[in-house]
């Protein structure tokens, strides 16, 4: 630091120093240099003041000051060295009270003299020069620079794979390439050859980035991450360029893993999309291709990319010997949940009745970054409150803000509109209590929260990975109860139910369309063509079948509709009791749990009865109650609600590329506020 400190002072210095020689320049400039036949002839008319002479073999050097007109001025003049114009300068310069120094020549030296009348020169050319250089290297390192790649380089991961929590079987497929970094012999002599590239793929937050950082710690090799784009610029073959130089870097550090996050901004599909693509996208992207698996070889060299959008990628990018093996980071399950509030729980303090395994089930389709964000928004309303330890309550609060945000408890209903949502919610909560296959209520509220005026959590009993006609049918009928409960109490209908509406309308559309679950027989009429901007064929014309099927398509989705209507109808009138009952209490309580609904619908009350009317209770039906309760896990994709408008809560809006998938969760149909 101290040996750039002097660096940058130098410059500052020969400012000065030329400064002051110029001064010093000027200074002997302005000083009168006669000749010696004028100044012979006037010299006896002028009045000296200090006069220097300097006597050699040759030349007799006169110098100093004479007074003119008041006015003091330096002279300078050169004689012959004779005898006779020695003793007249002598005899001119000794009249009057001037000062007579004579000097030795040989006394002096000569090359300072020298020095001194070229320094300035010599100054002022050498800060010209160390300027110019300045600038030149600057211009020359900005514009190698701006080629070279931005990648990060850590020697040192501290994270392992007990720092990874909720993908056991991820970490399972990048063990071989920790086996390979550290003894890539034993592979050698199998005749195995290690996968070059691994791509993994998963929703935002899974922990894709901290799994390839686990391979790193683990392996003890260094870790270069880049961003995709930041290899990509406004010039063309700067990211080519990028990447070349990444890989130069990485083959001197190997064995080593480079992370390429988000690697679907520069590997998109080439030649697609409107316009046909972009020069300098897909230059890098072929230079990328021919360093992972061209002419040359990377030995020792891992490459790890994560993306979003596999479904987008260039065909090249994906084949064998480049990314050889893709790797799924899903959202995890209940145990993986509860796993991963162990790891982030570490440095919180939680009360004695905090349960991590139970706030995992409450928590289904939530990724590892909600997880965490759950206890830190829990841990924030523990210190705001000023309390000690984490409670529960503070982790129900926190899961209800990253579901929906905060709790609006100013914003009051009227006494119509909050009783009009009461109803709403009873509605898709008694669906969930008498139909089969329908979801389970977990927790039902009327305050508003975020934009929503409310909302209804609801749970499968149990996780299926190919979802039923039976079951689809019963999502329907629950997405359509609020709005059959406002039709038969009130007699009318409001506009919340219009998230309910597209829900029911998708899931039809995806039993028609995708899953032959109609009239129509297994035939796929769903379109999977992607969207032009993401790097899709711009001349598809989108539906792959004729007008006709369409009106047919329209007919089963209208029937399936107009079935679950008529169904949901039936259970809702049959039921008016319970649903008043519940109704009434919700709008007293404003928010009911799964216990406090239980409890109503089996004892009229919110609050527990005593032991004596449970011991009344029929073993098989506490025995099935109890089975539904633990059942109530490894439940997907009920965590992203996202809200759409004022006092209406809605479920996400993207795009589903390919055959819809069904979310199951929470209901997302509070009534819209006035």
């Amino acid at each position: 630091m101290n040996r750039k400190r002097i660096i940058n002072i130098i410059p500052y210095l020969l400012a000065m120093l030329v400064f002051m020689s110029l001064l010093n320049f000027s200074n002997t400039s302005n000083s009168t240099r006669f000749a010696a036949n004028t100044f012979m002839n006037q010299a006896e008319n002028m009045e000296f003041k200090d006069v220097n002479i300097s006597i050699g073999s040759v030349k007799l050097d006169v110098s100093g000051i004479y007074v003119e007109n008041g006015q003091e001025i330096m002279f300078s003049t050169s004689i012959p060295a004779t005898q006779a114009n020695q003793d007249w300068l002598m005899e001119v310069l000794d009249e009057g009270n001037n000062s007579v120094v004579v000097s030795d020549p040989n006394q002096s030296n000569y090359w300072m003299e020298v020095l001194v009348s070229t320094l300035p020169l010599l100054l002022l050319a050498g800060a010209t020069i160390f300027l110019f250089t300045k600038m030149n290297s600057g211009g020359n390192k900005q514009a190698f620079e701006f080629t070279k790649s931005r990648h990060r380089i850590e020697s040192d991961i501290k994270v392992r794979f007990k720092d990874v929590a909720g993908c056991e079987e991820e970490k399972e497929e990048v063990k071989e390439i920790i086996d390979y970094l550290k003894n890539p012999k034993k592979f050698a002599d199998m005749g195995a050859r290690i996968p070059k590239g691994m791509l993994m793929v998963g929703p935002p937050g899974t922990g894709k980035t901290l799994l390839a950082k686990a391979v790193a710690g683990e392996a003890d090799v260094p870790f270069f991450s880049i961003s995709g784009s930041d290899f990509v610029e406004m010039f063309v073959g700067t990211g080519a360029s990028r990447v070349r130089d990444m890989f130069k870097s990485a083959k001197k550090a190997a064995p080593c893993i480079v992370f390429i996050d988000e690697i679907d901004a520069v590997g998109r599909q080439r030649g697609a999309g409107m316009g046909g693509g972009n020069d300098e996208r897909e230059q890098t992207l072929n230079q990328l291709l021919v360093e992972m698996d061209g002419m040359g070889e990377n030995n020792g060299i891992v490459i790890i990319a994560a993306t979003n959008r596999p479904d987008v990628l260039d065909p090249a990018l994906l084949r064998s010997g480049r990314f050889d093996r893709q790797i799924t980071v899903s959202l995890p399950d209940k145990k993986g949940r509860t796993e991963i509030l162990e790891v982030h729980a570490r440095n919180k303090h939680l009360a004695s009745d905090v349960n991590l395994e139970n706030l995992a089930r409450r928590c289904p389709g939530f990724s590892g970054a909600d997880l965490e964000n759950v206890l830190n928004e829990a841990a924030i309303l523990a210190v705001r409150a000023d309390r000690k330890v984490i409670e529960m309550k503070d982790l129900d609060e926190a899961i209800d803000r990253v579901m929906m945000g905060p709790a609006k408890k100013s914003k009051k209903y009227s006494d119509s509109e909050k009783r009009l949502v009461a109803y709403h919610e009873t509605g898709h909560a008694i669906i969930g209590l008498k139909l089969e296959n329908a979801n389970i209520v977990q927790k039902v509220t009327i305050i508003p929260r975020g934009t929503a005026g409310g909302y209804n959590l609801m749970l499968p009993k149990e996780e299926k990975i190919f979802p039923t006609k039976a079951d689809f049918m019963a999502q329907i009928t629950g997405y359509l109860g609020g709005r059959v409960c406002e039709e038969v109490v009130f007699n009318e209908i409001s506009a919340g139910a219009s998230n309910d509406i597209q829900e029911a309308t998708k899931i039809a559309k995806a039993m028609v369309r995708s899953y032959g679950m109609s009239k129509l027989g297994p035939i796929q009429y769903a379109d999977d063509s992607g969207n032009v901007f993401l790097g899709r064929d711009y001349s598809s014309n989108g539906a792959n079948y004729s007008s006709e099927i369409a009106f047919e398509i329209d007919k089963e989705v209208r029937r399936i509709i107009n079935e679950c209507y008529e169904n949901c109808k039936k259970i809702i009138i049959e039921n008016r009791d319970l649903i008043d009952l519940i109704a009434n209490t919700l709008y007293e309580e404003e928010t009911l749990t799964y216990e406090q609904i239980q409890n109503l619908v089996k004892y009229g009350s919110v609050n527990a009865v005593d032991q004596k009317k449970m011991e009344e209770v029929p073993a098989a039906e506490v025995g099935q109650h109890e089975e539904v309760v633990d059942d109530l896990s490894h439940v997907p994709n009920a965590g992203t609600i996202e809200t759409a408008e004022e006092g209406m809560v809605t479920t996400p809006t993207d795009e589903i590329e390919g055959p819809v998938v069904v979310k199951d969760g929470e209901d997302k149909d509070p009534v819209e506020e006035k």
